[in-house]
Protein backbone atom coordinates (compact mmCIF):
# COMPACT_ATOMS: atom_id res chain seq x y z
CA UNK A 1 0.00 0.00 0.00
CA UNK A 2 1.74 3.26 -0.98
CA UNK A 3 0.76 6.72 -3.09
CA UNK A 4 1.81 7.17 -6.41
CA UNK A 5 1.86 9.96 -8.52
CA UNK A 6 2.98 11.19 -11.99
CA UNK A 7 3.57 13.64 -14.95
CA UNK A 8 3.24 12.58 -18.48
CA UNK A 9 4.08 14.20 -21.25
CA UNK A 10 5.85 17.22 -19.85
CA UNK A 11 7.62 18.02 -16.70
CA UNK A 12 5.76 19.01 -13.72
CA UNK A 13 5.51 19.49 -10.59
CA UNK A 14 5.95 16.00 -9.02
CA UNK A 15 7.74 16.59 -5.75
CA UNK A 16 4.51 18.95 -4.09
CA UNK A 17 2.72 15.52 -5.07
CA UNK A 18 3.99 12.80 -3.81
CA UNK A 19 4.40 14.94 -0.59
CA UNK A 20 0.64 15.72 -0.22
CA UNK A 21 0.38 11.79 -0.29
CA UNK A 22 3.12 11.04 2.28
CA UNK A 23 0.60 9.87 5.19
CA UNK A 24 0.22 6.79 2.54
CA UNK A 25 3.37 5.97 2.28
CA UNK A 26 4.96 6.92 5.40
CA UNK A 27 8.48 5.11 5.21
CA UNK A 28 9.54 7.05 2.44
CA UNK A 29 8.95 9.38 -1.01
CA UNK A 30 11.05 9.11 -4.25
CA UNK A 31 10.79 10.15 -7.60
CA UNK A 32 12.89 10.03 -10.65
CA UNK A 33 12.31 11.17 -14.75
CA UNK A 34 10.99 8.47 -17.74
CA UNK A 35 11.29 9.12 -20.80
CA UNK A 36 8.45 10.99 -21.19
CA UNK A 37 8.03 12.01 -18.03
CA UNK A 38 8.20 12.15 -14.05
CA UNK A 39 7.46 8.90 -11.85
CA UNK A 40 6.91 9.32 -8.21
CA UNK A 41 6.09 7.12 -5.09
CA UNK A 42 5.22 7.21 -1.60
CA UNK A 43 6.23 3.65 0.07
CA UNK A 44 4.33 1.73 3.09
CA UNK A 45 6.52 -1.12 3.26
CA UNK A 46 4.81 -4.01 3.50
CA UNK A 47 6.92 -6.94 0.98
CA UNK A 48 10.57 -6.95 0.77
CA UNK A 49 11.24 -3.78 3.18
CA UNK A 50 14.87 -3.35 2.04
CA UNK A 51 15.02 -3.90 -1.78
CA UNK A 52 11.53 -2.72 -3.06
CA UNK A 53 11.60 0.54 -3.23
CA UNK A 54 10.24 2.03 -6.29
CA UNK A 55 10.12 4.08 -9.06
CA UNK A 56 11.22 0.01 -9.78
CA UNK A 57 13.15 -0.71 -12.99
CA UNK A 58 13.94 -4.24 -14.92
CA UNK A 59 14.24 -5.98 -17.96
CA UNK A 60 13.77 -1.86 -19.57
CA UNK A 61 10.70 -0.85 -17.52
CA UNK A 62 9.33 1.25 -14.84
CA UNK A 63 6.86 0.90 -12.60
CA UNK A 64 5.02 2.26 -9.78
CA UNK A 65 2.60 1.09 -7.88
CA UNK A 66 -0.08 1.02 -5.02
CA UNK A 67 -1.12 -2.47 -3.98
CA UNK A 68 0.05 -5.96 -3.76
CA UNK A 69 -0.04 -8.52 -6.79
CA UNK A 70 -0.37 -11.43 -4.74
CA UNK A 71 0.37 -14.18 -7.00
CA UNK A 72 3.78 -12.62 -7.65
CA UNK A 73 5.32 -15.88 -5.95
CA UNK A 74 3.12 -17.83 -8.70
CA UNK A 75 4.13 -15.94 -11.20
CA UNK A 76 8.01 -16.21 -10.73
CA UNK A 77 7.71 -19.70 -10.68
CA UNK A 78 5.72 -20.35 -13.36
CA UNK A 79 7.71 -17.98 -16.10
CA UNK A 80 10.62 -19.44 -14.70
CA UNK A 81 11.94 -15.74 -13.91
CA UNK A 82 13.55 -16.38 -10.28
CA UNK A 83 17.12 -15.77 -11.76
CA UNK A 84 16.36 -12.91 -13.44
CA UNK A 85 14.70 -10.88 -10.07
CA UNK A 86 16.87 -8.76 -8.61
CA UNK A 87 14.61 -7.94 -5.75
CA UNK A 88 12.02 -9.78 -3.99
CA UNK A 89 9.37 -7.00 -4.76
CA UNK A 90 5.76 -7.97 -5.87
CA UNK A 91 6.02 -5.62 -8.51
CA UNK A 92 9.16 -6.80 -10.25
CA UNK A 93 7.23 -10.30 -11.76
CA UNK A 94 4.97 -7.85 -13.64
CA UNK A 95 8.00 -6.15 -15.45
CA UNK A 96 9.48 -9.06 -16.46
CA UNK A 97 6.03 -10.75 -18.19
CA UNK A 98 5.71 -7.49 -19.72
CA UNK A 99 8.80 -7.43 -21.39
CA UNK A 100 7.74 -10.97 -22.87
CA UNK A 101 3.91 -10.14 -23.39
CA UNK A 102 3.50 -6.20 -23.54
CA UNK A 103 -0.03 -5.66 -22.07
CA UNK A 104 -1.59 -9.03 -22.49
CA UNK A 105 0.33 -9.38 -18.63
CA UNK A 106 -2.29 -7.44 -17.02
CA UNK A 107 -4.64 -10.18 -17.07
CA UNK A 108 -2.58 -12.41 -15.05
CA UNK A 109 -2.67 -10.33 -12.31
CA UNK A 110 -3.96 -11.47 -8.73
CA UNK A 111 -4.30 -8.37 -6.47
CA UNK A 112 -5.28 -5.33 -6.20
CA UNK A 113 -3.48 -2.94 -7.50
CA UNK A 114 -3.48 0.67 -9.05
CA UNK A 115 0.06 1.16 -11.25
CA UNK A 116 1.73 3.37 -13.84
CA UNK A 117 4.11 1.32 -16.22
CA UNK A 118 6.55 2.85 -18.90
CA UNK A 119 7.21 -0.25 -21.28
CA UNK A 120 10.33 -1.17 -23.26
CA UNK A 121 8.24 -0.94 -25.74
CA UNK A 122 8.05 2.73 -25.31
CA UNK A 123 3.89 2.95 -24.41
CA UNK A 124 2.86 3.87 -21.08
CA UNK A 125 -0.03 2.28 -18.98
CA UNK A 126 -2.45 3.75 -16.11
CA UNK A 127 -4.47 0.32 -14.80
CA UNK A 128 -6.35 -0.26 -12.41
CA UNK A 129 -7.61 -3.66 -10.75
CA UNK A 130 -10.69 -5.02 -11.62
CA UNK A 131 -12.79 -4.48 -8.51
CA UNK A 132 -11.31 -0.75 -8.03
CA UNK A 133 -10.05 -1.41 -4.31
CA UNK A 134 -6.97 0.88 -5.24
CA UNK A 135 -8.11 4.36 -6.45
CA UNK A 136 -6.51 6.26 -9.02
CA UNK A 137 -7.09 9.72 -10.57
CA UNK A 138 -6.08 11.59 -13.97
CA UNK A 139 -6.44 14.73 -15.18
CA UNK A 140 -4.76 16.35 -18.34
CA UNK A 141 -3.94 20.14 -18.79
CA UNK A 142 -1.76 21.89 -21.16
CA UNK A 143 -0.83 18.74 -22.82
CA UNK A 144 0.45 17.12 -20.03
CA UNK A 145 -1.07 14.20 -18.04
CA UNK A 146 -1.15 14.16 -14.09
CA UNK A 147 -1.84 11.09 -12.35
CA UNK A 148 -2.35 10.80 -8.36
CA UNK A 149 -3.64 8.16 -5.75
CA UNK A 150 -5.61 11.04 -4.32
CA UNK A 151 -7.26 13.99 -5.83
CA UNK A 152 -5.55 15.79 -3.08
CA UNK A 153 -2.19 16.09 -4.98
CA UNK A 154 -3.23 17.84 -8.03
CA UNK A 155 -4.42 21.22 -5.59
CA UNK A 156 -1.14 20.71 -3.92
CA UNK A 157 0.74 21.21 -7.05
CA UNK A 158 -1.60 23.55 -8.20
CA UNK A 159 -2.88 22.01 -11.27
CA UNK A 160 -6.66 23.11 -10.58
CA UNK A 161 -8.32 25.38 -8.04
CA UNK A 162 -10.45 23.54 -6.09
CA UNK A 163 -14.16 23.78 -7.30
CA UNK A 164 -17.09 21.52 -6.65
CA UNK A 165 -19.10 19.40 -9.02
CA UNK A 166 -22.43 20.58 -8.18
CA UNK A 167 -23.76 17.26 -9.83
CA UNK A 168 -21.31 15.09 -7.97
CA UNK A 169 -22.63 17.12 -4.47
CA UNK A 170 -25.80 15.82 -5.77
CA UNK A 171 -24.61 12.32 -5.91
CA UNK A 172 -23.08 12.77 -2.59
CA UNK A 173 -26.29 14.13 -0.54
CA UNK A 174 -28.62 11.61 -2.43
CA UNK A 175 -26.91 8.69 -2.48
CA UNK A 176 -23.52 9.29 0.24
CA UNK A 177 -20.98 8.65 -2.76
CA UNK A 178 -20.15 9.93 -6.28
CA UNK A 179 -20.99 8.01 -9.52
CA UNK A 180 -18.95 6.90 -12.36
CA UNK A 181 -15.54 8.66 -13.20
CA UNK A 182 -16.57 12.12 -11.98
CA UNK A 183 -15.11 13.51 -8.65
CA UNK A 184 -16.24 16.21 -6.49
CA UNK A 185 -13.99 18.07 -7.85
CA UNK A 186 -14.23 19.31 -10.88
CA UNK A 187 -11.89 18.67 -13.72
CA UNK A 188 -10.77 15.34 -11.80
CA UNK A 189 -11.49 12.27 -12.68
CA UNK A 190 -11.09 8.61 -11.52
CA UNK A 191 -10.22 5.78 -13.67
CA UNK A 192 -12.82 3.25 -13.37
CA UNK A 193 -12.05 -0.19 -11.79
CA UNK A 194 -10.26 -2.34 -14.49
CA UNK A 195 -9.13 0.16 -16.43
CA UNK A 196 -6.65 -0.07 -18.80
CA UNK A 197 -5.65 3.46 -20.12
CA UNK A 198 -2.56 3.60 -22.86
CA UNK A 199 -0.96 7.49 -22.36
CA UNK A 200 -0.08 8.18 -25.63
CA UNK A 201 1.28 11.44 -27.74
CA UNK A 202 -2.46 12.20 -28.76
CA UNK A 203 -4.00 12.13 -25.10
CA UNK A 204 -5.08 8.69 -22.85
CA UNK A 205 -6.64 5.95 -25.16
CA UNK A 206 -8.86 3.98 -22.78
CA UNK A 207 -8.56 -0.07 -23.95
CA UNK A 208 -11.05 -2.79 -22.93
CA UNK A 209 -11.61 -2.91 -18.99
CA UNK A 210 -10.48 -5.96 -17.62
CA UNK A 211 -13.57 -7.90 -16.41
CA UNK A 212 -14.91 -9.54 -13.81
CA UNK A 213 -15.10 -13.39 -13.92
CA UNK A 214 -18.24 -14.47 -16.01
CA UNK A 215 -21.60 -14.63 -14.04
CA UNK A 216 -23.27 -17.56 -16.62
CA UNK A 217 -24.29 -20.29 -14.06
CA UNK A 218 -21.84 -23.25 -14.26
CA UNK A 219 -22.89 -26.89 -13.25
CA UNK A 220 -23.56 -26.43 -9.59
CA UNK A 221 -23.66 -29.55 -7.79
CA UNK A 222 -25.11 -30.53 -4.52
CA UNK A 223 -24.54 -28.46 -1.57
CA UNK A 224 -21.76 -30.40 0.56
CA UNK A 225 -19.55 -30.64 -2.68
CA UNK A 226 -20.06 -26.50 -3.04
CA UNK A 227 -19.25 -26.02 1.06
CA UNK A 228 -16.29 -27.85 0.48
CA UNK A 229 -15.02 -25.70 -2.69
CA UNK A 230 -16.08 -22.99 -1.10
CA UNK A 231 -13.70 -24.18 1.56
CA UNK A 232 -10.49 -24.41 -0.23
CA UNK A 233 -11.42 -21.39 -2.70
CA UNK A 234 -11.94 -18.91 0.62
CA UNK A 235 -8.55 -20.61 2.79
CA UNK A 236 -6.47 -20.06 -0.71
CA UNK A 237 -7.53 -16.36 -1.07
CA UNK A 238 -6.86 -15.52 2.37
CA UNK A 239 -3.38 -17.40 2.44
CA UNK A 240 -2.05 -14.91 -0.38
CA UNK A 241 -3.91 -12.08 1.49
CA UNK A 242 -1.69 -12.68 4.50
CA UNK A 243 1.70 -12.70 3.14
CA UNK A 244 3.63 -10.20 4.41
CA UNK A 245 6.84 -8.80 5.80
CA UNK A 246 5.29 -7.03 8.39
CA UNK A 247 2.26 -7.49 11.27
CA UNK A 248 -1.13 -7.81 10.42
CA UNK A 249 -4.75 -8.97 11.78
CA UNK A 250 -7.94 -8.34 11.17
CA UNK A 251 -10.80 -6.09 11.85
CA UNK A 252 -13.69 -8.08 13.42
CA UNK A 253 -17.70 -7.05 13.59
CA UNK A 254 -20.54 -9.42 14.39
CA UNK A 255 -21.28 -10.25 11.30
CA UNK A 256 -20.87 -13.31 8.93
CA UNK A 257 -18.00 -12.10 6.79
CA UNK A 258 -15.53 -11.12 8.98
CA UNK A 259 -16.16 -14.36 10.83
CA UNK A 260 -14.75 -15.82 7.89
CA UNK A 261 -11.90 -14.11 7.27
CA UNK A 262 -11.14 -14.67 11.32
CA UNK A 263 -12.04 -18.52 10.99
CA UNK A 264 -9.38 -18.92 8.37
CA UNK A 265 -7.10 -16.63 10.00
CA UNK A 266 -6.81 -18.97 13.16
CA UNK A 267 -6.53 -21.82 10.64
CA UNK A 268 -3.54 -20.39 9.04
CA UNK A 269 -1.48 -19.06 11.68
CA UNK A 270 0.53 -20.46 15.05
CA UNK A 271 0.17 -17.71 16.83
CA UNK A 272 -3.23 -15.66 17.71
CA UNK A 273 -4.42 -13.77 15.04
CA UNK A 274 -5.00 -10.21 16.39
CA UNK A 275 -8.26 -8.75 15.97
CA UNK A 276 -10.27 -5.65 16.64
CA UNK A 277 -13.49 -4.34 16.74
CA UNK A 278 -14.80 -1.32 17.34
CA UNK A 279 -18.82 -0.54 19.79
CA UNK A 280 -20.93 2.03 20.38
CA UNK A 281 -21.48 3.57 23.36
CA UNK A 282 -24.75 5.10 22.79
CA UNK A 283 -28.33 4.57 23.79
CA UNK A 284 -30.20 1.91 21.71
CA UNK A 285 -27.03 1.86 19.34
CA UNK A 286 -26.58 -1.90 17.87
CA UNK A 287 -23.64 -3.34 19.04
CA UNK A 288 -21.89 -6.04 18.34
CA UNK A 289 -18.97 -6.48 20.69
CA UNK A 290 -20.82 -9.59 22.53
CA UNK A 291 -20.98 -11.48 19.20
CA UNK A 292 -17.46 -10.49 17.75
CA UNK A 293 -15.99 -11.53 21.55
CA UNK A 294 -17.30 -14.66 21.21
CA UNK A 295 -16.05 -15.63 18.03
CA UNK A 296 -12.70 -13.98 18.72
CA UNK A 297 -12.45 -16.63 22.46
CA UNK A 298 -13.38 -19.50 19.92
CA UNK A 299 -10.59 -18.95 17.56
CA UNK A 300 -8.40 -18.11 20.07
CA UNK A 301 -7.32 -14.66 18.65
CA UNK A 302 -5.87 -11.62 20.54
CA UNK A 303 -9.01 -9.78 20.79
CA UNK A 304 -8.88 -5.59 21.62
CA UNK A 305 -11.80 -3.56 21.93
CA UNK A 306 -12.19 -0.04 21.06
CA UNK A 307 -15.12 2.28 21.67
CA UNK A 308 -17.03 4.77 19.86
CA UNK A 309 -19.32 7.57 21.49
CA UNK A 310 -20.12 10.48 21.10
CA UNK A 311 -16.58 12.79 21.99
CA UNK A 312 -15.36 10.44 19.01
CA UNK A 313 -17.94 11.32 16.42
CA UNK A 314 -17.70 15.29 16.89
CA UNK A 315 -13.52 14.30 17.07
CA UNK A 316 -13.26 12.31 14.34
CA UNK A 317 -15.87 14.23 12.33
CA UNK A 318 -13.33 16.58 10.72
CA UNK A 319 -10.59 14.48 10.83
CA UNK A 320 -12.38 11.97 8.23
CA UNK A 321 -13.76 14.72 6.14
CA UNK A 322 -9.91 15.40 5.28
CA UNK A 323 -8.76 12.06 4.88
CA UNK A 324 -11.57 11.33 1.96
CA UNK A 325 -10.89 13.98 -0.59
CA UNK A 326 -12.94 11.81 -2.53
CA UNK A 327 -16.21 11.46 -0.27
CA UNK A 328 -18.68 9.27 0.65
CA UNK A 329 -20.59 10.57 3.47
CA UNK A 330 -21.17 6.59 4.77
CA UNK A 331 -21.19 7.09 8.40
CA UNK A 332 -19.47 3.62 8.47
CA UNK A 333 -16.24 5.91 7.99
CA UNK A 334 -16.42 7.39 11.42
CA UNK A 335 -16.08 3.41 12.95
CA UNK A 336 -13.34 2.70 10.49
CA UNK A 337 -11.41 5.32 11.16
CA UNK A 338 -11.05 4.94 14.93
CA UNK A 339 -10.39 1.34 14.38
CA UNK A 340 -7.58 1.85 12.18
CA UNK A 341 -6.53 4.65 14.94
CA UNK A 342 -6.70 1.92 17.81
CA UNK A 343 -4.53 -0.56 15.55
CA UNK A 344 -1.78 1.44 14.19
CA UNK A 345 1.21 0.88 15.63
CA UNK A 346 0.37 -2.92 16.43
CA UNK A 347 -1.06 -3.82 13.00
CA UNK A 348 0.21 -2.74 9.70
CA UNK A 349 -1.81 -4.95 7.49
CA UNK A 350 -5.33 -5.54 7.98
CA UNK A 351 -7.83 -7.82 6.54
CA UNK A 352 -11.10 -7.15 5.92
CA UNK A 353 -15.15 -8.24 5.14
CA UNK A 354 -16.18 -6.11 2.36
CA UNK A 355 -17.31 -7.59 -0.67
CA UNK A 356 -19.23 -10.63 1.23
CA UNK A 357 -21.93 -9.15 0.67
CA UNK A 358 -21.64 -8.48 -2.79
CA UNK A 359 -20.17 -11.55 -3.92
CA UNK A 360 -22.62 -14.47 -1.76
CA UNK A 361 -25.93 -12.34 -1.96
CA UNK A 362 -26.07 -10.95 1.50
CA UNK A 363 -27.83 -7.60 1.47
CA UNK A 364 -31.98 -7.49 2.24
CA UNK A 365 -32.30 -5.60 -0.93
CA UNK A 366 -31.47 -8.61 -3.01
CA UNK A 367 -34.24 -10.55 -0.63
CA UNK A 368 -36.72 -7.50 -1.19
CA UNK A 369 -36.25 -7.51 -4.71
CA UNK A 370 -36.72 -11.23 -5.72
CA UNK A 371 -40.31 -10.81 -4.08
CA UNK A 372 -43.44 -9.97 -5.80
CA UNK A 373 -45.04 -7.09 -5.16
CA UNK A 374 -47.66 -7.52 -3.23
CA UNK A 375 -45.23 -8.94 -0.33
CA UNK A 376 -43.49 -5.93 0.04
CA UNK A 377 -40.53 -6.23 -3.13
CA UNK A 378 -39.01 -3.88 -4.61
CA UNK A 379 -36.25 -2.96 -6.97
CA UNK A 380 -33.16 -3.14 -4.93
CA UNK A 381 -31.84 0.62 -5.79
CA UNK A 382 -31.49 3.56 -3.82
CA UNK A 383 -35.18 4.90 -2.60
CA UNK A 384 -34.12 8.33 -1.03
CA UNK A 385 -31.89 10.24 -4.39
CA UNK A 386 -33.71 12.73 -6.08
CA UNK A 387 -35.09 12.03 -9.47
CA UNK A 388 -32.37 13.20 -11.48
CA UNK A 389 -29.18 11.40 -9.06
CA UNK A 390 -31.49 8.06 -9.52
CA UNK A 391 -31.64 8.04 -13.33
CA UNK A 392 -27.82 8.53 -13.22
CA UNK A 393 -27.28 5.89 -11.00
CA UNK A 394 -29.58 3.28 -13.02
CA UNK A 395 -27.66 4.38 -15.79
CA UNK A 396 -24.26 3.47 -14.35
CA UNK A 397 -25.63 0.24 -12.50
CA UNK A 398 -27.33 -1.36 -15.76
CA UNK A 399 -26.29 -4.61 -15.53
CA UNK A 400 -25.54 -7.10 -18.50
CA UNK A 401 -27.93 -8.76 -20.34
CA UNK A 402 -28.94 -12.54 -19.48
CA UNK A 403 -28.40 -12.24 -15.33
CA UNK A 404 -31.06 -12.94 -12.94
CA UNK A 405 -32.61 -10.22 -10.74
CA UNK A 406 -30.56 -11.07 -7.77
CA UNK A 407 -27.47 -10.91 -10.12
CA UNK A 408 -28.26 -7.95 -11.50
CA UNK A 409 -29.38 -6.38 -8.23
CA UNK A 410 -25.11 -7.55 -7.58
CA UNK A 411 -23.92 -6.27 -10.49
CA UNK A 412 -25.39 -2.81 -9.97
CA UNK A 413 -23.74 -2.52 -6.23
CA UNK A 414 -20.28 -4.03 -7.45
CA UNK A 415 -20.41 -1.26 -10.29
CA UNK A 416 -21.42 1.66 -8.23
CA UNK A 417 -21.56 1.57 -3.87
CA UNK A 418 -18.40 -1.52 -3.50
CA UNK A 419 -15.58 0.74 -5.62
CA UNK A 420 -16.83 4.45 -5.02
CA UNK A 421 -18.38 4.15 -1.27
CA UNK A 422 -16.75 0.78 0.82
CA UNK A 423 -13.56 0.64 -1.16
CA UNK A 424 -12.44 4.28 -1.17
CA UNK A 425 -13.98 4.25 2.19
CA UNK A 426 -11.73 1.16 3.49
CA UNK A 427 -8.89 2.88 1.60
CA UNK A 428 -8.85 6.61 2.72
CA UNK A 429 -9.44 5.83 6.47
CA UNK A 430 -6.56 3.21 6.63
CA UNK A 431 -4.13 5.19 4.55
CA UNK A 432 -5.00 7.83 6.81
CA UNK A 433 -3.02 5.92 9.99
CA UNK A 434 -0.33 4.22 7.07
CA UNK A 435 -2.15 1.19 7.62
CA UNK A 436 -2.73 -1.35 4.17
CA UNK A 437 -6.29 -2.68 3.98
CA UNK A 438 -6.93 -5.65 2.20
CA UNK A 439 -10.11 -7.70 1.16
CA UNK A 440 -10.07 -11.54 0.41
CA UNK A 441 -13.69 -11.61 -0.49
CA UNK A 442 -12.53 -9.51 -3.33
CA UNK A 443 -10.38 -11.85 -5.07
CA UNK A 444 -10.67 -13.14 -9.05
CA UNK A 445 -11.10 -16.60 -8.12
CA UNK A 446 -13.26 -16.17 -4.74
CA UNK A 447 -15.67 -13.98 -7.62
CA UNK A 448 -14.88 -16.53 -9.85
CA UNK A 449 -16.67 -19.11 -7.65
CA UNK A 450 -19.28 -16.75 -6.18
CA UNK A 451 -20.68 -15.08 -9.21
CA UNK A 452 -22.01 -17.87 -11.38
CA UNK A 453 -23.51 -19.56 -8.13
CA UNK A 454 -27.02 -20.29 -8.58
CA UNK A 455 -29.54 -18.11 -6.82
CA UNK A 456 -30.82 -20.63 -4.36
CA UNK A 457 -27.16 -20.72 -2.78
CA UNK A 458 -26.80 -17.32 -2.52
CA UNK A 459 -30.83 -16.15 -1.01
CA UNK A 460 -33.05 -18.98 0.41
CA UNK A 461 -35.90 -17.31 2.33
CA UNK A 462 -34.92 -15.13 4.57
CA UNK A 463 -31.39 -15.82 4.53
CA UNK A 464 -28.72 -14.21 2.32
CA UNK A 465 -25.47 -15.36 1.85
CA UNK A 466 -27.10 -19.07 1.97
CA UNK A 467 -24.06 -20.99 1.13
CA UNK A 468 -21.04 -18.79 3.00
CA UNK A 469 -23.40 -19.50 6.20
CA UNK A 470 -23.42 -23.32 5.54
CA UNK A 471 -19.88 -23.10 5.20
CA UNK A 472 -19.93 -21.04 8.68
CA UNK A 473 -21.52 -23.23 10.26
CA UNK A 474 -19.36 -25.90 9.97
CA UNK A 475 -15.73 -24.06 10.09
CA UNK A 476 -16.99 -21.66 13.58
CA UNK A 477 -20.28 -22.67 15.30
CA UNK A 478 -19.30 -19.64 17.27
CA UNK A 479 -20.16 -17.34 15.16
CA UNK A 480 -23.67 -18.36 14.93
CA UNK A 481 -24.25 -17.71 10.96
CA UNK A 482 -27.82 -18.28 11.28
CA UNK A 483 -28.82 -15.66 14.06
CA UNK A 484 -30.76 -12.66 13.06
CA UNK A 485 -28.06 -10.00 12.38
CA UNK A 486 -28.30 -6.71 14.06
CA UNK A 487 -27.17 -4.67 11.11
CA UNK A 488 -24.65 -2.14 11.55
CA UNK A 489 -25.58 1.76 12.30
CA UNK A 490 -23.88 4.55 13.82
CA UNK A 491 -26.27 6.80 15.76
CA UNK A 492 -25.35 10.21 14.44
CA UNK A 493 -28.94 11.39 14.15
CA UNK A 494 -28.99 11.01 18.24
CA UNK A 495 -25.68 12.74 18.30
CA UNK A 496 -26.50 15.58 15.94
CA UNK A 497 -30.20 16.04 16.92
CA UNK A 498 -29.86 18.32 20.30
CA UNK A 499 -27.84 20.79 18.09
CA UNK A 500 -30.01 20.49 15.11
CA UNK A 501 -31.24 24.19 14.56
CA UNK A 502 -27.60 25.92 15.38
CA UNK A 503 -26.19 23.40 12.98
CA UNK A 504 -28.31 24.20 9.79
CA UNK A 505 -28.27 27.73 10.08
CA UNK A 506 -24.46 27.64 10.32
CA UNK A 507 -24.42 25.25 7.24
CA UNK A 508 -26.82 27.09 5.10
CA UNK A 509 -24.24 30.22 5.02
CA UNK A 510 -21.50 27.85 3.59
CA UNK A 511 -20.67 28.48 0.19
CA UNK A 512 -20.66 24.65 -1.13
CA UNK A 513 -24.14 24.30 0.54
CA UNK A 514 -25.90 27.31 -0.75
CA UNK A 515 -24.88 26.19 -4.01
CA UNK A 516 -26.52 23.49 -3.68
CA UNK A 517 -30.24 23.93 -0.99
CA UNK A 518 -31.83 27.31 0.09
CA UNK A 519 -31.87 28.23 3.69
CA UNK A 520 -35.53 26.53 3.82
CA UNK A 521 -34.35 23.13 2.58
CA UNK A 522 -31.11 22.97 5.01
CA UNK A 523 -33.36 23.62 8.13
CA UNK A 524 -35.80 21.22 6.90
CA UNK A 525 -33.24 18.67 6.23
CA UNK A 526 -32.68 18.84 10.08
CA UNK A 527 -35.67 18.46 11.24
CA UNK A 528 -35.21 15.25 10.58
CA UNK A 529 -34.80 14.00 6.76
CA UNK A 530 -32.07 11.56 5.51
CA UNK A 531 -30.33 14.57 3.87
CA UNK A 532 -29.54 15.79 7.58
CA UNK A 533 -25.82 14.26 8.13
CA UNK A 534 -24.47 13.87 4.00
CA UNK A 535 -25.22 18.17 4.05
CA UNK A 536 -23.11 18.12 7.49
CA UNK A 537 -20.28 15.93 6.22
CA UNK A 538 -20.38 17.86 3.31
CA UNK A 539 -20.49 21.28 4.48
CA UNK A 540 -17.21 20.24 6.30
CA UNK A 541 -15.73 18.86 3.55
CA UNK A 542 -15.95 21.56 1.35
CA UNK A 543 -14.26 24.11 3.71
CA UNK A 544 -11.39 21.50 4.01
CA UNK A 545 -10.96 21.16 0.76
CA UNK A 546 -12.65 23.77 -1.16
CA UNK A 547 -11.85 26.95 0.84
CA UNK A 548 -8.62 25.19 2.86
CA UNK A 549 -10.01 25.66 6.48
CA UNK A 550 -8.34 23.29 8.65
CA UNK A 551 -9.91 20.62 10.06
CA UNK A 552 -10.49 21.52 13.67
CA UNK A 553 -12.15 25.43 12.32
CA UNK A 554 -13.86 23.78 9.69
CA UNK A 555 -15.93 22.57 12.62
CA UNK A 556 -16.12 24.85 14.52
CA UNK A 557 -17.76 26.99 11.78
CA UNK A 558 -19.95 24.45 11.41
CA UNK A 559 -21.14 23.30 14.70
CA UNK A 560 -19.86 25.38 17.09
CA UNK A 561 -17.75 24.70 19.97
CA UNK A 562 -18.21 20.97 21.09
Amino acid sequence: MCGIAGVLGAEGPVRPMIEALAHRGPDGVRWEPVANGVLAHARLSIIDLECGWQPLSAAGSTVIGNGEIYNYLELAEEFGLKGELATGSDFEPLLHLYAREGPAAFARLRGMYAFCLVGNDGRTWLVRDPFGIKPLYMMEKDGALAFASEPRAFVAAGWIAPQADLEAAEELVGLNYVLGEKTLLSGVRRLPPGAIVEVTSAGPRAHERRPLPAWAPAPAGDEAGLVKALDAVLEDSVKVHQRSDVPYGLFLSGGVDSAAVATLMARLNQRPVTAFTCGFDAPGARDERAQAEKVARALDLDWRETRFGEEDFWRILPQVAWALDDPTADYATLPTYKLAEAARGTLTVVLTGEGGDELFGGYGRYRRALRPGWLGGRPAEPREARPQVLARWRAEAKAPAGLSRLQAAQSADIATWLPNDLLLKLDRCLMAHGLEGRTPFLDPQVAAFALPLPDRFKVRGRYGKWLLRKWLERACPAAEPWARKQGFTVPVDAWIAPRAGDIAGRIAGVKAVRALRSEAEVKAAFEGSAERWPLLFYAVWSLIHLEGADPAEALRACCGTV
